[in-house]
């Protein structure tokens, strides 16, 4: 499907990020910031698990060193 664009630190980073906000969304905050909180947690999360980026792709991006 998509090619893999996102390297090991950058998948970590992600993965940190992605949790940090799901328990904040889940804990601390609340109404519309609990919201953006969550959905960054959750895009965070599946690019982290997937290792591609759509917006990295679209802007020539590529922190992976796996060999195109």
């Amino acid at each position: 499907m998509f090619q893999k664009n996102v390297g090991t630190t950058d998948r970590t980073i992600r993965g940190i990020v992605g949790v940090v906000a799901l328990l904040l969304a889940l804990t601390t905050l609340s109404g519309v910031l609990a919201w953006i909180a969550g959905i960054v947690g959750v895009v965070m999360l599946a690019t982290a698990a997937l290792g591609t980026c759509p917006p990295y792709a679209l802007l020539g991006i590529n922190t992976s060193k796996a060999k195109e």
